[in-house]
């Protein structure tokens, strides 16, 4: 057997409502099977913690092997992996077409499927962002207070409670909602602008929505200066946090109903334009691998955009308008793995370079976090390990700014180079690279 492939990877429709899907004799084999090829092969140790947990499962072994390791000794492997796709999309050289039709992320996925009954009530709620956003915007200084960093009143009892390393920096809510404030504060449109023929409906996601508008109303200025008056819309979560726990059943409920929802604009003519790549990569990959056979899932996957994209798109085809000021010194900006899935290149970097004068400089390394999964007291250590060679890249970079497609990531990796850098001056950590192009236009977020 030839070992890799010519051709390029290719994802099968994730089979979660077969019976075999979950049965456990058939998972313990698949995973075996696979595991036994991730053995002889390694080429994944440095991407994240799963791999260096099951290489040393192997080797601590008696006989060395695979053999000689317990199957009840394989789900902190599962539970080490952050769906991030990094070794499907840039390492692995089984991937399907190859005969081997290796899926690691899609295997953890599927183990963490067998286990999602097992799920207490406390993370099945944290995985409920949209009503954890209500509560948390509904009474943000409250919950800023809770949840800041060095709060030694109230960090230790979370920790203790809720499981959230008290030394993780965690994300803030905002006191007004951004499908709230988009539409009291609208952007100034240029209808004179050369794209001022497109139409965008901008899906809010859970994250603009409840913690970080900035994101949002930097989107909407940015098109709104090149002519476009977009929409916006949050029928809710993507799903995201549920397929991180396993829960397929309700990730397909979500796909549904935002396809319901979108379905009009999409008639109309509307493009969908995500500004967080997590979402965007729900709504582009993972439902339609949920949901093969759902046309709206289908349509709204091939018209939606990761905004950096959009604009990169709009630069091509008609012509950015004018108005861009540079930015003094450069920027540092990181390639989150979720962007870097959806296969669509540097769009952050080819973005930001259309500014006049930009000194860009691209760090292509996971920032460690994976969602929530960083910020638990057992992995809050592990996503640091794994965070600190692209901390250490955005630092040495010597840009005075620096970013990440994903805010999460961005926020740790500002943690992160706050934490090594001793005397040495630590960057501006902006939560998103489109800030970085509303400032350029003058638009104040």
């Amino acid at each position: 057997m030839r070992e890799g492939s010519l051709e390029a990877p290719k994802r099968h429709p994730i089979p979660w409502q077969d019976e075999a899907w979950l049965d456990p004799e058939a998972i313990d084999a698949e995973l075996r099977r696979v595991f036994d090829i991730c053995h002889g092969c390694r080429r994944c140790f440095n991407l994240c913690d799963s791999f260096p947990r099951l290489f040393d499962l192997i080797d601590a072994s008696k006989t060395g092997e695979l053999d000689a390791v317990d199957s009840a000794d394989f789900k902190p492997v599962a539970e080490a992996c952050t769906l991030c796709d990094m070794c499907f999309m840039t390492k692995c050289p089984y991937v399907p077409p190859h005969a081997f039709d290796l899926d690691f992320p899609h295997l953890m996925l599927r183990a963490r499927a067998a286990e999602a009954h097992n799920l207490g009530m406390l993370d099945r709620r944290l995985a409920a962002t949209d009503a954890m956003g209500a509560l948390g915007t509904l009474a943000a200084p409250l919950a800023n207070w809770v949840l800041k960093r060095g709060n030694a009143a109230t960090r230790p009892i979370l920790e203790k409670i809720v499981g959230f390393d008290r030394e993780a920096e965690l994300p803030r809510y905002e006191s007004h909602r951004f499908t709230i404030s988009a539409r009291t504060d609208a952007p100034e449109v240029n209808h004179a602008a050369p794209a001022a023929g497109r139409k965008v409906v901008l899906f809010a996601t859970c994250w603009v929505n409840n913690n970080d508008a900035a994101i949002g109303h930097a989107a909407l200025g940015v098109l709104a200066r090149n002519g476009i008056k977009a929409e916006v819309l949050h029928p809710g979560c993507c799903g995201m946090p549920l397929l991180e726990q396993g829960r397929l059943a309700d990730v397909a409920e979500a796909a549904k109903r935002a396809a319901d929802a979108f379905a009009p604009w999409i008639e109309k003519g509307y493009d969908v334009v995500a500004p967080i790549p997590s979402c965007g990569l729900m709504l582009k990959f993972e439902w339609p691998l949920v949901l093969p056979e759902h046309a709206g899932v289908k349509k709204l996957a091939a018209a939606t955009f990761d905004i950096c994209e959009y604009v990169v798109d709009i630069a091509r085809k008609e012509g950015l308008a004018p108005g861009l000021s540079p930015l003094p010194g450069g920027v540092a900006v990181h390639m989150a793995c979720h962007a870097r899935a959806q296969n669509m290149g540097q769009k952050a970097a080819e973005m930001l370079r259309l500014i006049p004068g930009a000194d860009i400089g691209v760090v292509e390394r996971c920032s460690g976090h994976g969602g929530s999964w960083g910020f638990r007291h057992e992995n809050f250590p592990v996503a640091m390990k794994v965070g600190r060679p692209a901390a250490r890249a955005l630092q040495g970079a010597g840009k005075p700014v620096a970013t990440s497609e994903c805010p999460l990531a961005a926020m740790h990796l500002g943690q992160a180079m706050q934490r090594q850098a001793g005397d040495a001056p630590v960057p501006e950590v902006v939560s998103h690279p489109i800030i970085l192009m509303a400032r350029a236009y003058g638009v104040e977020v």
